[in-house]
């Protein structure tokens, strides 16, 4: 079994596993760059970005949904989700805020504010990268840090966020530069691909964790 997200994700992969064949099919595997093939380089990279900012997105809100059906009331949210929710009604001009969680409204108020969250980073152009991925999912479900959880064999969650931040800002660096990059390879469309894919199991096994702490119940 695995969660709604990782499924989409492991469907969205097939694009870039689509773009790695072309590549094969036009440079062959000899070692060597080839200046005709790396705008499918380019192009992966800008996906793997794209399909790894989506699943953490995706599972976000897939938890989000699990806590709300599982918990029996407003008091079983995850206490820093409630701190946030708390310092959210304060800033609100109007006094009588308060009474939109009475009875099951707490559930739509907290539905409507991880939309707000999602469309607050769109108009800002967030990047992927493991301090924002670290807020998204503190300030979406109350999970402080889920990038402590980014470790496997030989690879420390210190390591795993630096290789992530180069990689996003290699993504930025072709999304603004265009041909002005100097070099985007297949190997490293190979590492990013394998190292995104491995965060993805990490963030989806410590969100599956923390909700199952949470209502007793896994996403899976």
């Amino acid at each position: 079994m695995a969660s709604n997200a990782r499924r989409a994700f492991d469907r969205n992969a097939e694009d870039v596993d689509r773009l790695l064949e072309i590549h094969q099919d036009i440079g062959g595997n000899a070692q060597g760059r080839r200046f005709r093939v790396e705008v499918l380089n380019k192009s992966a990279i800008i996906l793997i970005t794209a399909f790894w900012e989506a699943y953490c997105e995706d599972i976000a809100e897939e938890a989000l949904e699990h806590i709300i059906k599982h918990v029996p009331s407003a008091s079983g949210l995850p206490k820093e989700l409630k701190k946030r929710i708390a310092k959210d009604l304060k800033a609100n001009p109007n006094e009588i805020a308060i009474w939109d969680l009475a009875d099951d409204g707490w559930k739509a108020r907290v539905k409507t504010r991880l939309a707000a969250l999602t469309e607050e980073r769109n108009r800002k152009l967030n990047t992927p990268k493991s301090a924002n991925i670290d807020d998204m999912f503190s300030d979406a479900i109350g999970l402080i840090n889920v990038s402590d959880g980014w470790y496997w064999q030989k690879m420390s969650s210190e390591s795993a966020k630096q290789k992530l931040d180069i990689y996003v800002s290699l993504r930025g660096s072709i999304a603004h530069r265009g041909v002005g990059l100097s070099s985007c390879t297949k190997s490293q469309v190979r590492d990013y691909f394998g190292h995104v894919k491995e965060l993805v199991s990490k963030t989806g096994g410590r969100v599956n964790s923390f909700v199952k702490g949470i209502t007793g119940n896994g996403l899976w």
